[in-house]
């Protein structure tokens, strides 16, 4: 068995490959946007991708198990649990195998048994690992944002990031629950967590890649908790407010992230091929609305951006924060405009990935939002056809409700 872990340092996720030597088949676990590292790496170990899942919706990073998916042509297998209003939009038509408590996802001689581990969020997976040419037994678990190293995943994101009035502490409640099921399994498993220390999905997490069941039985602070009261006062205190960008993010997910292909790297423009109109250089820019203008976003070093910068242009150094910073700050319904310091092909290739790869810029989001998802006035907002949103809405696996 190949077992190959990624991790995004910006975002403190992980995501896994697991691959079946004898037959060269692979899976892919919790993939983010950019798909082209896992990819490689299967390319590397004479792998074809023949499966693609995920743990759960995810809040903090536009997931990419649909866009490597279609790269691929993997089989998707999503979570078929939790209530009808957090199931996968895309599902029928991307032909998704749905998963429920005890399936198996089947990879040559290596088996990912399903644990339906709700919590952190109702829909929520965990996969054994089972190797099956050394044996039928599992030897670890992708716990995604259900355990940690050291900490448990937050049950607090769907009432603080995306508004559902008093789930938190029946989320909680169910949190505990779900752990009676990771008591339960050996001591000798290993613990493959899908976050990091820096990750707002918890408040305590360790730095350290991987653990065991045993381990994490004996210091993680949830499982001594003496009774579920207790759990929950502890789960739900001291949890960081949540990134702006959650909730779209969920949104995104759930119904179904635009598959975009290769990623396009933009052209490079000079300020004075930009435009008085576009940067907010002139008198004349001064006199346009601010909805009507590109983000201007600098990804110089703050001491940089503070001897000198453009009117206007907002600070976001491209660093391990700027994700987060730039899911928090930036419209999702204006064209943004990135300050890089110099024409290097390698450093300008991280700022479009990270900019463009992960948070998506929708003005259709909002137009059905403010019109209560009606098509028809949302296309006339939009000032275009309604065939012409309805299309756009397809390709971004959206569902049609009302008008």
């Amino acid at each position: 068995m190949i077992f190959q872990r990624f991790f995004d340092d910006k975002l403190a996720q992980a995501s896994y490959l697991i691959g079946c030597v004898a037959t060269g088949e692979a899976l892919v676990v919790d993939a983010n946007r950019d798909v082209e590292p896992y990819v490689r790496a299967a390319e590397r170990e004479g792998l074809r991708i023949v499966a693609v899942t995920e743990t759960h919706i995810h809040a903090d990073y536009l997931s990419g198990s649909r866009e490597l998916a279609k790269r691929t042509g993997a089989q998707l297998h999503l979570s078929d649990c939790g209530p009808a209003e957090w199931k996968y939009g895309f599902a029928k038509e991307d032909g998704v195998r749905l998963l429920n408590e005890g399936d198996e996802i089947v990879i040559g001689n290596v088996k990912l048994r399903v644990m339906h581990t709700p919590g952190h969020t109702p829909e929520h997976l965990s996969f054994l690992v089972i190797d099956g040419a050394a044996t039928s037994e599992p030897m670890g678990v992708v716990t995604g944002d259900f355990v940690f190293c050291g900490d448990v995943g937050r049950p607090d994101l769907l009432e603080k990031a995306v508004q559902v009035k008093g789930s938190a502490e029946k989320a909680a409640k169910v949190l505990w629950q779900s752990l009676e099921k990771f008591r339960a399994l050996p001591d000798h498993l290993s613990v493959w967590p899908g976050h990091g220390a820096g990750s707002a999905c918890g408040k305590g997490m360790s730095a350290v890649p991987s653990s065991t069941v045993g381990y994490e039985k004996r210091i993680n602070w949830a499982f001594t908790a003496k009774n579920e009261a207790e759990f929950v006062s502890g789960v739900l205190a001291g949890q960081p407010e949540p990134p702006a960008y959650f909730a779209t993010m969920k949104r995104l997910n759930r119904d179904g992230p635009k598959v975009i292909g290769a990623l396009r790297q933009p052209p490079l423009l000079d300020f004075t091929a930009l435009g008085a109109g576009s940067l907010e250089l002139g008198k004349n820019a001064s006199q346009a609305p601010s909805s009507q203008l590109p983000a201007l976003v600098d990804l110089r070093t703050a001491a940089d951006f503070a001897a000198g910068h453009i009117p206007g242009s907002l600070s976001i150094p491209l660093n391990k924060s700027f994700t987060t910073w730039a899911g928090s700050l930036l419209p999702y319904d204006r064209d943004i405009h990135l300050i890089f310091p110099d024409r290097d092909a390698a450093g300008l290739k991280e700022a479009v990935r990270e900019a463009t790869a992960r948070i998506e810029r929708e003005l259709i989001l909002r137009a059905l939002k403010q019109t209560n998802n009606n098509v028809t006035h949302a296309a006339r907002m939009l000032k275009i056809s309604r065939k012409s949103l309805q299309i756009k809405m397809k390709e971004l696996g959206l569902r049609e409700e009302n008008g």
